[in-house]
């Protein structure tokens, strides 16, 4: 109970933090609050240290890089500041194997899911903010088709490479603090790193394929935003699952990571 106390305390400093430095809207904080007290108070500090390795990395890129993303910001559906939506998405699948660990505790393979989710999501993250800066058009991961910066489901080698950074920079955290004993740390760093990775391009191909992505009547471009555009004309659908926004997307991300972990784990 105490350690739960304690996380609870760390995570209301840190939720404020952020929402006082507009990383996170009111309501992400909320959300902040409510995953922070679950991974820091059932996880531990190496837990924490993670988490915060992804949310430090993640917004600091935001700040860096804003303005060569605003030119883009019609397309996305959401902009920098996290909402409630955004937090549950990428720190959702995170929370629940810290809950898992307080069932298992001391078992390599809750850690292994925890942070195979939360490279996922960062390597999606620096993929996304770095990806802006890649000198050439990224092509569609389905079809290899050209299109337009900030397209879902696109791709780039210069967003590739940020996402395969992004996955190595949270694999090789997780490596160096494991609060459990693993029998190799290249294999398990190799493992954290990779499906990580795969999480981000499962997201780009859901981006690609089945995410609703809209169009805008009056700018005649394609976007996530709905009902209504940057500009303020209302949206029409024009492929995807109507239900299936960026938000389950990102979750999408980090589970998928935290499953292949899991079968390969062993």
């Amino acid at each position: 109970m105490q350690k739960l106390l304690l996380g609870f305390l760390l995570a209301v400093l840190i939720a404020l933090a952020a929402y006082r430095s507009r990383s996170l809207s009111r309501s992400g904080a909320w959300g902040a609050l409510a995953t922070g007290t679950i991974i820091f108070g059932l996880g531990g500090w190496q837990w924490a240290v993670v988490l915060m390795a992804f949310f430090i990395s993640s917004s600091l890129l935001t700040r860096l890089f804003g303005k060569q993303k605003t030119s883009l910001n019609e397309k996305f559906e959401k902009g920098g500041q996290r909402d409630l939506g955004q937090v549950l998405a990428n720190g959702g699948v995170a929370s629940f194997f810290a809950l898992l660990n307080a069932a298992f505790p001391a078992s390599s393979w809750t850690w292994a899911g925890f942070a195979a989710s939360l490279a996922a999501v960062n390597a999606d993250t620096w993929a996304t903010e770095l990806g802006v800066l890649s000198p050439s058009l990224p092509r569609l991961v389905t079809n290899g088709k050209v299109v337009e910066k900030g397209t879902s489901g696109a791709i780039s080698l210069f967003g590739t490479l940020a996402a395969l950074g992004g996955s190595a920079f949270i694999a090789l955290m997780a490596v160096i603090i494991s609060p459990v004993a693993l029998s190799d740390s290249r294999i398990a760093f190799g493992l954290i790193c990779l499906t990580g990775l795969l999480g981000a391009l499962f997201d780009s191909f859901l981006g690609a394929t089945v995410q609703a992505i809209y169009r805008c009547p009056k700018c005649n471009k394609e976007t996530e935003r709905h009902p209504l555009h940057t500009c303020g004309t209302k949206t029409v659908q024009v492929r995807g699952w109507r239900w299936l926004n960026n938000d389950l997307v990102n979750l999408a991300c980090g589970l998928s990571a935290a499953l292949l972990i899991l079968l390969a784990w062993r």
